[in-house]
């Protein structure tokens, strides 16, 4: 397969994966805290990518580990807490929403310290979208609510995985991409996701319930697809794209995220209808070619 169709099938493959996260988030956290849904999200894909990661340590990219820590912890450890914690508040598809604005975080970021061409014409896309976050927070309508908080989250933990792609795309992109996906969540974050997993007394308050397993189910579901298989994919799309390409799979992913939510009963005010439309429609206009 050429590299021109391979990104994009890998781009439709981690729309539908990634727009499906934000509903399987909001399903486990019926069950367990937002820390414990980060913790143990990372912990499964930890583990079940350990065999590849043990098998390859030789291959350990040591001169760039700095940049391999910053990766792992602003695209696979920060986020993982963020959004639980956020979805708390608000729905699954104002999340999946919210992280659509992901591109223009990835040309901030590859702009002020990657030295990423910026155009005139995506500054105006970025703001227009900016403009739809706005419309966006304000029209939730919940008795005059405007929880701004969770809103603010949302957009930290879109920084962050902006922060992430860039990185890997400029320091990490010798690494093949199952191998750097296994050495992330195996040798860098297992630990850390263990201390803060038995920080919340999860080890000391598990029972075998239905409730558990069901949410662990969620979890298990959210972790090996939604992290596990998704970063790794993410990261061969990298490869073969730039990071602006590989963020548009955020433009596709709020539109799953809403089919899901709409299934499960949740609802968006027309003010929230318009500015996720505000914000598709200036990442568009950032995405468009000009005319010839």
């Amino acid at each position: 397969m050429n590299a021109d169709k391979e990104k994009w099938l890998l781009l439709a493959t981690l729309s539908i994966i990634w727009g499906s996260s934000f509903i399987l988030i909001k399903k486990s956290l019926d069950h367990f805290s937002p820390y414990q849904v980060g913790s143990l999200r990372v912990l499964i894909a930890g583990i079940i990518l350990l065999p590849i990661a043990i098998s390859n340590y030789k291959l350990f990219p040591k001169k760039h580990l700095k940049w391999l820590i910053l990766a792992a912890f602003t695209g696979n450890f920060i986020p993982m807490f963020l959004f639980p914690i956020a979805e708390k508040e608000v729905s699954s598809s104002i999340a999946g929403i919210i992280n659509s604005m992901m591109p223009i975080f990835v040309i901030i970021v590859g702009g002020l310290v990657w030295k990423f061409e910026t155009t005139k014409k995506q500054i105006i896309g970025t703001l227009i979208s900016f403009t739809g976050v706005c419309i966006l927070a304000f029209g939730g309508g919940d008795s005059g609510e405007l929880k701004m908080i969770p809103i603010l989250l949302l957009l930290l933990a879109t920084l962050c995985y902006a922060v992430s792609t860039t990185t890997v795309k400029s320091k990490l992109m010798d690494v093949s991409s199952v191998v750097l996906s296994s050495f992330i969540f195996s040798f860098v974050l297992i630990f850390p996701s263990i201390i803060a997993l038995t920080s919340t007394g999860f080890f000391s308050e598990f029972s075998f319930t239905k409730g558990n397993m069901l949410g662990l189910m969620f979890v298990s579901l959210l972790s090996i697809f939604g992290t596990g298989l998704a970063m790794t994919m993410n990261y061969r799309l990298l490869k073969v794209s730039t990071p602006l390409f590989a963020s548009t799979v955020t433009l596709i992913m709020p539109i799953v995220a809403i089919i899901w939510g709409i299934i499960d009963g949740e609802k968006l005010t027309i003010m929230q209808f318009i500015g996720a439309g505000i914000i598709i429609a200036g990442l568009i206009f950032l995405r468009s070619n000009p005319k010839k």
